[in-house]
């Protein structure tokens, strides 16, 4: 009697392999891309958080006052002070004027960050924001130009006056 060679596998065990991957791929996709979402949200929040310290060492060269600029520009050619013009000369590296999720802005516009005018030549010790200058009160200086960041209840993260950055945008402290 001959014994039986098992030369390869049957189109039907490739088949049952192939379901079997394709189903724990089908599974873990949400996971992982949830993961990556997390993982530049958290680089973004960093990023605020040197600009943050980046804002620091402007102020103490500044008299202790708010840049005086717009909110943001359109292109890299528009003029005048910007958060890329006004905070780089205090910042290890530019990268911290991109968010990682951001696709494009940074490149056209210098930053993926809004400032909030409404702080513009402001002296720090007495900040008002919407009428607000109540010391509880969390004042945003920085926050993200788009909403590019998924999951959580927002899709931008604030870097406030008080020097904390997050992804919840709550005014007021507890």
């Amino acid at each position: 009697m001959r014994a039986f060679r098992h030369h390869g596998f049957t189109l039907l065990e490739i088949a049952v392999v192939a379901a079997v991957v394709s189903l724990l791929a089908a599974l873990l996709w949400p996971v992982a891309t949830a993961s990556i979402d997390r993982s530049r949200s958290a680089a973004c929040i960093a990023n605020l958080r040197s600009l943050g310290a980046a804002m620091n060492l402007y102020l103490s060269d500044h008299e202790m006052r708010m840049p005086d600029m717009p909110a943001g520009r359109r292109s890299l050619s528009e003029p005048g002070p910007s958060i890329d013009t006004e905070l780089a000369p205090y910042l290890d590296s530019r990268a911290a004027l991109a968010c990682p999720a951001d696709p494009s802005l940074a490149r056209e516009t210098g930053t993926s960050y809004f400032y909030n005018s409404a702080l513009r030549g402001q002296p720090v010790a007495s900040l008002n924001f919407l009428g607000v200058a109540d010391a509880r009160f969390r004042i945003p200086v920085l926050v993200d130009k788009e909403g590019w960041h998924r999951g959580g209840e927002s899709r931008v993260n604030h870097l406030f006056a008080d020097g904390s950055a997050s992804a919840q945008l709550r005014l007021f402290a507890e």
